[in-house]
């Protein structure tokens, strides 16, 4: 059901051409983050550097061996080294790495990848990385069958088309099915971001939630909705708590009744990350609060409970945000 529960999702149309191999015109970006490859091999057409890397490395080692052979992705192994994730990339797996070439990193703002690399910032440069694996052994064919594909950062990448060429995000794949002993490897054209942001800063950026950040401080949730989580929120706009009669909200925002907001504002939680086709399939989830709550398509339009879900899949660095235009009460 591609309805607002599939928003941001492109239709993959148009893909019997794209194989397992590289989709870009002549040599150009396909050659460009696998040149070294592509001259042993004697040849630079627009299949020779998935071609070149597979007849070179294949068999030859684990992901990292194989990273490390190509000579084309000297900063993504120096990242992976400096976030400790070399013996994790080393280990069973199976893994899908989307490869950023060193091109890639290149066109990262001046002085990011040194800062990323500082170890104060090893965190963040592991959220970056993970960003880029997919568990499991995830083939180009399997993945242009996909609209998302869950990363083992937690948060999705988008899969789409543009043209003939294959778009993870904003990221070209420009090389793919590149096997190694514990996976495969996709090489991309740019290091794809993830959101860094938590859920309520998330909130708070977008303006439109002032009252349940209030709400949320009131009932002191501002610590555990920033925390690790993840979590899955149905956030109520301004306008939904809008439709609350004044007093309502005035008598929850006062002290006393402190349990009773808690109670609401956990109504609006589930634990762990429930991406809206998920939900939708599932039909119900359980909130923080014990209850669970009820999640259909009705007259072409999602809801959970009776309110109705105007935007899905707004991604946090700890949980996702599915925003609604009512705010929903427990029993």
């Amino acid at each position: 059901m591609k309805t607002l529960f599939a928003m941001g999702a492109a239709t993959l149309v148009g893909m019997a051409g794209w194989t397992a191999n590289v989709m870009a015109d002549g040599c150009g970006s396909a050659c460009s983050a696998t040149t070294k490859v592509a001259e042993k091999a004697g040849t630079c057409d627009k299949n020779a550097p998935a071609q070149a890397m597979n007849v070179a490395f294949q068999a030859r080692g684990d992901i990292v061996d194989v990273a490390v052979g190509a000579g084309s992705f000297t900063t993504l192994v120096a990242a992976v080294q400096a976030a400790g994730l070399v013996d994790v990339l080393k280990g069973e797996g199976p893994f899908t790495v989307f490869a950023p070439s060193d091109e890639a990193f290149a066109k990262l703002p001046d002085g990011t990848v040194e800062s990323l690399l500082l170890p104060e910032n090893r965190e963040m440069l592991r959220a970056v990385l993970t960003y880029h694996v997919v568990p499991g052994r995830v083939t180009a064919e399997q993945v242009v069958g996909m609209d998302f594909a869950p990363t083992a950062n937690g948060q999705r990448l988008e899969v789409s088309t543009r043209g003939d060429a294959v778009m993870i995000n904003q990221s070209r794949v420009i090389a793919t099915d590149i096997a190694a002993s514990n996976g495969v490897i996709h090489v991309v054209d740019t290091v794809m971001m993830p959101q860094t942001k938590n859920v309520l800063e998330v909130a708070s950026e977008a303006g439109s939630f002032t009252t349940l950040a209030a709400a949320i401080e009131a009932a002191g949730l501002v610590d555990t909705l920033s925390g690790d989580g993840p979590f899955t929120v149905f956030a109520p706009t301004d306008e939904a708590f809008a439709k609350l009669p004044s007093e309502t909200l005035e008598s929850l925002l006062r002290p006393e009744n402190r349990d009773q907001l808690v109670a609401i504002l956990t109504f609006h939680v589930v634990p762990g990350r429930v991406y809206s086709d998920q939900a939708l399939e599932a039909g119900q989830a359980e909130t923080v609060q014990g209850q669970s709550v009820r999640i259909a398509e009705r007259y072409g339009t999602p809801r959970v409970q009776n309110a109705r879900i105007v935007a899905t899949d707004v991604q946090a660095s700890n949980g996702v945000i599915h925003v609604i235009d009512t705010v929903i009460l427990p029993d």
